[in-house]
């Protein structure tokens, strides 16, 4: 039965070692990175009722967490529409079928899957296969933490990610994994770019498809369609590109502005702000990452008059006469006609151009040869004429008025003949331009001429191979209409049918041994998983039994412990037998585990080991045997607070809710607010760590360089640093009950010198102050040394007031004092009691805000108490500290005394064990809790603690200036003068 719809299941000195953190961590990471390496694409599933029915597009993801296959309706979606489970599926498909198609069954659901080209769906079929069998294998394993996320999409990074107790593996067998690889199929890594990260930037049918939705999956389709509009969720990732209708067809690219908080950096050369007004807060910037669009202009040919250097390649290469790319040469042949065209047009314009510049030098030369003679004409005039009879006084006056105007003529004339001989000299200047131009026109000319002819010659070479190729056609048809005539006379099968027979049977023959070597490795992987899980089931028997003999001789241990208990004892000197029993009970509880023991580690009876899962030992060794025991009930305790339903349905909402963040990453939301203050499983508190750290530092990381922490750890190599002796004295005081750092050889002891080294180079106002080791000790147990570097940044230069780690340690105190306000308005009646008996809890609350609670709160509230603290800020602390007294409020209302007080003050939090309540006393009985208040009476303490420690300082400058003084009046007399 098909499935019907989608959705079916939803849901130092300077002589102290500093070594390089990429050495330690970052090859790390970029390891596990590469090993989970994310298998994803397109397939189109087989869904829908009635007309509706059919095959859709949906984007498939795989999880390896639940060995679940997650599909969407677009890979921009958040919420997936279902989930196939492969672990225990098994998968086939039909050589004679449609190509691509498969079938994935699991229990009781079977569902049709169809991809591209066979090729991709043998690839996902060997894929899917190998994910099922990767996850067989971590299923074996005993300690495991969470059953349900035996592999993680992103691993643990830090001390506690490289313990081995966290993840084991069984070892696989040789021969075994040689008889699968014997089976498998011969697939193509990358199957043609349909497979991967890459595929979901493609063009696909889902958007395009109009009936490309269901109708079950209506209201998770509403909501992913909802996310892209809700701001912080998912709206991060939209960008709005524009295309330019310039020549370099650049795309364009909408993006947020920068914070305000900041100066905008200077742009790039490439980079243009458009301002469109005050009120828009967005830029323009070229997006260099896209692929450039081919333009038509870059298809046919990158010159003006050229071509492009595939065409010319393409062109200078032998003609194909096999008829296997027609195509191609089809247009090929197409573009070349047209630049053959574009060519003639404008050698037609060139000649145009050619004839109206001869014409322009034909006018130029006969105005020269007119300015010519005018020349000669005014040079020679025309000699006087005869002498005539003497003239009267009147004819001598006009003749000498003649010769006054024939002189201003001639000036005149003198004057054109200049400038007339100027213009020549510019005329034969411009002459000899367009002599040159006309030479470089002939050239270019001649070159077009020759590329015509070249291009006529590829043209008659294309036209003489399609006429050969016709001629070819014609006579293959001739001759196979011949041999069809004489095979239908002769009644004998045709040549070429046979052939084509046997072509198809040789491809049949082909996918059927691929088939039958995928089934053979079905089959045998089918076989070991239903033998492993036989096995499972049997291991499972044996630890129930292992388990209830455990519990039937708890049972009557107390039993008898009772019963000795009951009876009377006579007199004090009689030795008890109840003592005895007592002690041999004690003896027992307290037996430590031995290493030698060859347990299986499902049959393992033993539930507290040595150390948690932090690494902090559960049962100190120098402590009494008193504490020892109250150390073992702790932890027992906590043991079996973790295995409640509470906690496993904690446990499952986070799986659910990184399940539907596998296409994007971790952005602010209400939900996920509420998932940190429930706690992040172990398994994901590496991930979500590294989130928080990074958005809190992101603006100052934005302007720094990318190796910013190795240029640090460089300067500390080169320049001694005077926090560095401070800092090894404070090492292997850090943490001494956590093995991580235990020992000078210890594993965090050089990643902590290096962060603390480090960071006081960064800021040397602070340096080095007691208490960043244990943040920086904590911060490491889960991020690698770059990260827990800026979770250090983050909570003193972010979270925390100015000078909170100082000397004077001024933020410190005005954060008891804004305490004790919080105290007496949230729990007034403790704060009375306090205040009655002058008990001042500020001397044990102080540790607590300087450290975050570290070594003073259990280990599994601890880290609890952390991850709200990454997300939310300092806040948290408050609201913690008011719990712990609230969680214990009526125990100290019942002592009167202040000693009792006081020595009950030093130790009560190592009795709270249930997180739950306590975070519901943090997170609902503190409600309100406003920020606001907070940051207004810090205000209001930071001047009175001001103040006072200017008095204080003036107090201490008039008692020295007095010292001083008394000093030198001071008179001494030696022990003669006093005899004398």
């Amino acid at each position: 039965m098909h499935e019907g719809e989608d959705g079916g299941e939803t849901s130092s000195c300077t002589g102290s070692p500093i070594l390089a953190s990429k050495s330690l961590d970052v090859a790390e990471v970029e390891g596990a990175k590469e090993q989970t390496s994310r298998l994803c694409g397109f397939l189109s599933k087989f869904s829908g009722k009635g007309p509706l029915r059919g095959y859709k597009p949906r984007w498939f993801v795989y999880d390896s967490r639940k060995c679940y296959l997650y599909y969407f309706k677009t890979p921009q979606d958040i919420l997936p529409m279902g989930h196939i489970e492969i672990a225990d599926a098994c998968f086939s498909y039909d050589v004679e079928g449609e190509e691509g198609q498969f079938e994935i069954r699991t229990a009781g659901k079977e569902f049709l899957l169809k991809a591209t080209s066979r090729q991709v769906m043998h690839y996902w079929l060997q894929q899917l296969q190998q994910k099922r069998w990767e996850y067989s294998n971590t299923r074996g394993s005993g300690q495991r933490d969470s059953w349900n996320s035996p592999t993680l999409a992103y691993p643990p990074t830090g001390l506690v990610g490289k313990d081995n107790d966290a993840f084991v593996f069984e070892k696989l067998n040789d021969n075994m994994e040689q008889v699968r690889s014997d089976f498998a199929m011969e697939t193509e890594s990358d199957s043609g770019g349909m497979v991967g990260i890459q595929s979901a930037r493609g063009p696909t049918a889902a958007s395009a498809n109009p009936l490309n939705f269901s109708l079950k999956n209506l209201g998770t389709e509403l909501r992913n369609s909802m996310s892209y509009l809700r701001q912080g969720r998912g709206g991060e990732n939209r960008r709005s590109v524009f295309y330019t209708g310039n020549n370099s067809a650049e795309e364009w690219e909408l993006v947020d502005a920068p914070p305000r908080d900041f100066h905008e950096p200077k742009h790039h050369s490439d980079t243009h702000r458009h301002s469109l007004g005050s009120a828009f807060t967005f830029d323009f910037v070229r997006n260099p990452s896209r692929p450039r669009k081919l333009l038509l202009r870059d298809m046919m040919g990158t010159g003006r008059f050229g071509r492009s250097s595939e065409t010319r390649s393409d062109a200078s290469s032998p003609v194909e006469c096999n008829g296997s790319k027609p195509l191609e040469m089809q247009l090929r042949l197409q573009s070349q006609q047209e630049e053959l065209s574009c060519m003639q047009q404008e050698q037609a314009k060139l000649r145009e151009e050619l004839a109206s510049q001869k014409e322009l030098v034909r006018l130029l030369q006969q105005t020269l040869r007119t300015s010519q003679c005018d020349r000669a004409t005014i040079r020679h005039p025309p000699p006087p004429p005869a002498p005539a009879p003497a003239p009267d006084s009147s004819e001598t006056t006009g003749q000498t008025q003649t010769s006054v105007a024939s002189q201003d003529e001639i000036i005149q004339l003198e004057a054109m003949l200049l400038e007339r001989d100027g213009q020549i000299q510019s005329l034969c200047g411009h002459m000899e331009r367009l002599a040159l131009e006309k030479e470089s026109l002939q050239q270019e000319l001649k070159g077009l001429k020759i590329k015509v002819g070249e291009i006529n010659d590829q043209l008659g070479m294309l036209m003489e191979t399609i006429q050969a190729k016709d001629e070819v056609i014609m006579k293959l048809s001739q001759q196979s209409s011949e041999q069809s005539g004489n095979a239908n006379d002769a009644g004998s099968p045709s040549p070429i049918k046979e052939q084509q027979e046997l072509d198809i049977l040789k491809d049949s023959l082909q996918g059927y041994k691929s088939q039958n070597r995928f089934l053979n490795k079905e089959i045998l992987e089918l076989t070991v998983l239903r033998r492993n899980a036989e096995m499972r089931e049997k291991a499972l028997e044996a630890k129930y039994t292992a388990l209830e003999a455990k519990l039937c001789q708890v049972e009557s241990k107390y039993l008898v412990l009772l019963q000795e208990v009951m009876n009377p004892v006579c007199s004090s000197s009689e030795q008890s037998p109840a003592r005895e029993v007592i002690s041999r009970l004690l003896e027992d509880a307290l037996q430590a585990e031995n290493p030698d023991q060859q347990d299986h580690p499902i049959l393992k009876p033993n539930t507290v080991s040595e150390y948690d899962v932090y690494g902090f030992k559960t049962v100190p060794e120098e402590e009494e045997e008193e504490e020892k025991l109250a150390a073992k009930v702790r932890a027992l305790g906590l043991k079996s607070l973790s295995l409640t339903d509470q906690e496993v349905s904690v446990g499952v909402k986070w799986e659910n809710y990184l399940a539907s963040t596998m296409n994007r990453d971790l952005v602010r939301s209400p939900e996920l607010k509420a998932l940190i203050r429930c706690g992040v499983p172990h398994e994901h508190r590496s991930q979500v760590w590294r989130w928080c750290v990074s958005v809190h530092v992101k603006k100052f990381r934005d302007h720094l360089s990318p190796d910013y922490y190795e240029t640090l750890l460089n300067v500390a190599r080169e320049k001694p640093n005077p926090a560095s002796k401070q800092i090894e004295l404070d090492l292997l005081r850090t943490l001494p009950n956590n093995k991580h750092y235990a020992s000078p050889s210890a594993g965090g002891i050089q990643k902590l010198r290096n962060v603390l080294i480090a960071f006081s180079w960064r800021n040397p106002d602070i340096g080095y102050c007691q208490g960043l080791n244990r943040l920086a000790a904590i911060a490491l147990l889960y991020l690698d040394q770059e990260d827990a570097f800026w979770s250090l940044v983050a909570i003193v230069e972010v979270f925390m007031p100015r000078d909170y780690y100082t000397k004077t340690l001024l933020g410190s105190q005005v954060d008891q004092r804004v305490f004790k306000d919080l105290m007496s308005e949230k729990l007034p009646r403790l704060h009375a009691h306090f205040d009655q008996y002058k008990v001042d809890f500020s001397l044990i609350t102080f540790n607590w805000f300087l450290v975050v609670f570290v070594d003073s709160v259990v280990s599994d509230i601890l880290f609890k108490i952390w991850d709200a603290f990454l997300y939310e800020g300092p806040k948290i602390i408050f609201r913690f500290a008011l719990a712990l007294f609230k969680y214990k409020e009526e125990e100290f209302l019942k002592l009167q005394d202040s000693t009792a007080i006081f020595k009950y003050l030093r130790y009560f939090t190592r009795t709270i064990l249930d997180s739950r309540k306590l975070m519901s006393i943090a997170f609902v009985d503190m409600n309100p809790f406003p920020l606001r208040q907070i940051q207004n009476r810090r205000s209001f303490h930071l001047e009175k603690v001001r103040l006072e420690l200017t008095e204080l300082e003036a107090i201490r400058q008039t008692f020295l200036r007095e010292r001083e003084t008394s000093l030198d009046g001071r008179s001494f007399v030696s022990d003669d003068e006093e005899d004398n």
